[in-house]
Order: C-alpha cells, then structure tokens, then sequence
C-alpha cells in the first residue's frame, strides 16, 4: 500500500547504524495520503504521495 500511484514512490531499505557502529535493518516510508483525485475524467480515490500533491501532479476533485 505504501507506493504512490503517480510518481511509484515506494519504501526503501537501507541499514541503521549506531553509534557503536552496529548495524541493523532499517525501512524509509513515503509520506502517502488517500486522496480523491481526477483521474481519466472521473473521481477515484488514489494513494498519492506528498511530494506529488505538493507539486501539482495531481488534481484534487471536490
């Protein structure tokens, strides 16, 4: 669920490490929101992530 349908932004993985250097696993989440967008003309709710809502890539329907 955590994937925006606009851009594709998804999760990514990297690894934390500590300040003793220990490493361990670690998720990056994007800032998704359920909006309802326009899309091919009709309202639908989508999955979109900030960045997309910020810039403009999507269009809010009412």
């Amino acid at each position: 669920m955590a994937k925006c349908a606009v851009c594709g932004k998804g999760v990514t993985f990297g690894i934390r490490v500590s300040h003793s250097h220990k490493r361990s696993n670690r998720t990056w989440k994007p800032n998704i929101k359920r909006v309802k967008a326009i899309v091919n003309g009709t309202p639908v709710h989508i999955h979109a992530c900030t960045r997309c809502l910020r810039s403009g890539k999507v269009t809010r329907s009412v």
